[in-house]
């Protein structure tokens, strides 16, 4: 066996979205030995019916579950076959308190636990380009790098357990106000008769570009929604942080604003659209 073969400890893969379905995907591609589950059967080779015979004999337990109750439900329903031999990474993005609850159980039963948020999205996914925010014991991060390795370009540290939920609720805070801003702009400018791929151009040029309107605008301007991230899903990490802020004894009026108008257009029944669905409510 070759060393690189040896890294490669057995996995499950506990979440088959659009990011769980493609980091699976990565990993049986890469020869990995690795078994799944999802709440809706995906017919996927190695797939397993029940979440716990998909973690029996893994090493790495990937949970890509929807919020916050699916993940405590999840766990709970694996909890009594985890052993000191498993490591549950949480890849979801849940609220702080929930992220501090998988810590304790993870330690009541024994089993390792790393705090592993994500930034990208589907195409990210495919192409094995995450980007991880990791936060938990440094020498298991250390032992987790071939792993995470497979669906990723890297990772950033962010210090203990709790810090890496942090930064991923805060940084989707600034893209969810972003694709807000992009929205309204692009609604402003096209009702004036500015065209939209112009407009497109001269956001790109100019000092309010980014990676984000980069991928966003263009989209709005082709009326594509198809979703790399979830309305839904934003809209649901936008009351997570919201709970930070209040946490922090903060106010945040751009962030509630937008947080109220992802659920007015959930409501309204965008809520599997991409995010940047903010903008057809102008349409």
């Amino acid at each position: 066996m070759s060393g690189s073969d040896a890294a490669k400890e057995p996995a499950a893969v506990l979440g088959l979205g659009i990011v769980g379905s493609r980091a699976y995907g990565r990993l049986v591609e890469a020869g990995w030995p690795v078994q799944a589950w999802n709440r809706t059967p995906k017919g996927l080779a190695g797939e397993r019916g029940d979440a716990r015979d998909a973690v029996r004999g893994a090493r790495w337990i990937s949970l890509f579950l929807k919020d916050a109750p699916a993940v405590r439900e999840i766990f709970e329903r694996i909890a009594p076959g985890l052993t000191p031999g498993h490591v549950v990474l949480n890849h979801s993005t849940v609220d702080l308190a929930t992220t501090r609850w998988l810590a304790e159980r993870c330690a009541e039963v024994g089993c390792g636990f790393l705090d592993v948020p994500f930034t990208g999205s589907k195409l990210a996914a495919a192409s094995g380009q995450l980007l991880y925010y990791a936060a938990g014991d440094p020498a298991l991060l250390d032992r987790a790098e071939p792993y995470l390795q497979v669906t990723s370009r890297g990772w950033i540290r962010c210090g203990d357990i709790g810090a890496a939920t942090v930064v991923k609720l805060a940084t989707n805070l600034i893209s969810a106000c972003t694709v807000q801003a992009l929205a309204e702009a692009f609604a402003i400018a096209s009702r004036h008769g500015i065209d939209g791929e112009r407009f497109v151009s001269v956001v790109a040029q100019s000092a309010s570009a980014s990676m984000l309107s980069g991928m966003k605008l263009p989209a709005m301007a082709a009326g594509d929604f198809e979703p790399q991230f979830t309305l839904s899903n934003m809209e649901k990490d936008s009351r997570y942080v919201r709970e930070l802020a209040a946490e922090a004894g903060l106010q945040t009026p751009a962030i509630d604003a937008v947080s109220a108008r992802m659920a007015e257009l959930c409501a309204a029944g965008l809520a599997d659209l991409d995010f940047s669905a903010l903008a057809k409510a102008y349409s």
